[in-house]
């Protein structure tokens, strides 16, 4: 297991931050940014966890376990950075800004 760590902060809870394993983080973080959508109205959730694990490491995500964990935490983390728009829609729709 890495000992790295990155902060993360949640859009939903500004001011708080976390901290999570770097090497995890980063992965999803690639993963997430090339499953998410360029344009509005974007991808659900569900969409962008099921696209995000075929570029996951199976070394970090084995079976994708963990994995709709991880694209939330970071997906909440970009999005307090501004680098993801959540659409107003139902179901929530993301995409790159």
């Amino acid at each position: 297991m890495s000992s790295e760590k990155i902060t993360v902060r949640n859009i939903n809870t500004p001011g708080r931050t976390e901290t999570v394993r770097a090497d995890k983080y980063n992965d999803m973080y690639d993963a997430l940014l090339k499953a998410l959508p360029e344009t509005a109205p974007g991808g659900t959730f569900d969409e962008i966890v099921e696209t995000v694990k075929t570029y996951l490491s199976p070394k970090l995500f084995p079976d994708g376990k963990t994995a709709g964990w991880w694209a939330k935490t970071v997906q909440l983390d970009l999005e307090a950075k501004g680098q993801i728009i959540r659409s107003n829609t139902k179901p929530l729709r993301f995409y790159k800004t």
